[in-house]
């Protein structure tokens, strides 16, 4: 015999269990494909703050983009994630609280990039292009970084940027003298 008490015990619990149980799939149900959430250049706008920035190319010329800053260790972490279209333009820049070597990766990023390691000064230290998406391999900055600038892939070789290129932003304070 069940009494008043397990009753009122019992409902909760199962109640409960239906709750966190009705999201799952049942057993030998296939599982849903979630789509990825999809990031356009307007919503990073919303999320991080721009500015512009310049790089000098040994060439004697001067490339303009617009940049995205992840200043912070949640923008970097979040970074270009599930954006998938890009202006050629367009770019992020990562700036770490002091210079330091650091490492990236492609997780969620659904572009190809090309990716340019920048000492504290403002010099190109290394150019990686056209990144792989989605990939988890690390990206190692070969050296001592105070940034690393994100572009769309193709725009190094395009515009010939290479190491010793010169990156000019106001959180690259050297590159100002």
């Amino acid at each position: 015999m069940i009494t008043m008490y397990a009753i009122r015990r019992l409902v909760p619990a199962l109640f409960l269990g239906l709750l966190l149980g009705a999201g799952a799939p049942a057993i030998g149900a296939p599982e849903s494909q979630e789509a990825a959430p999809e990031f356009k250049p307007s919503d990073l706008d919303r999320a991080f703050p721009s500015s512009s920035l310049e790089i000098l190319t040994p060439d004697a010329k001067v490339h303009r983009f617009k940049s995205w800053l992840a200043t912070d260790d949640t923008r970097r972490q979040r970074g270009l994630m599930f954006v998938r279209e890009l202006g050629a333009a367009d770019s992020m820049l990562f700036i770490y609280p002091q210079p330091m070597r650091v490492a990236m990766w492609m997780k969620n990023t659904y572009l190809p990039l090309d990716m340019l390691f920048v000492a504290a000064d403002g010099k190109v230290i290394k150019v990686v292009q056209n990144t792989e998406p989605l990939s988890l391999n690390t990206i190692e900055s070969g050296g001592i970084v105070l940034g690393v600038v994100e572009l769309p892939a193709g725009t190094a070789a395009r515009l010939k940027i290479a190491a010793g290129a010169q990156v000019v932003h106001a959180s690259l304070k050297a590159s100002q003298q």
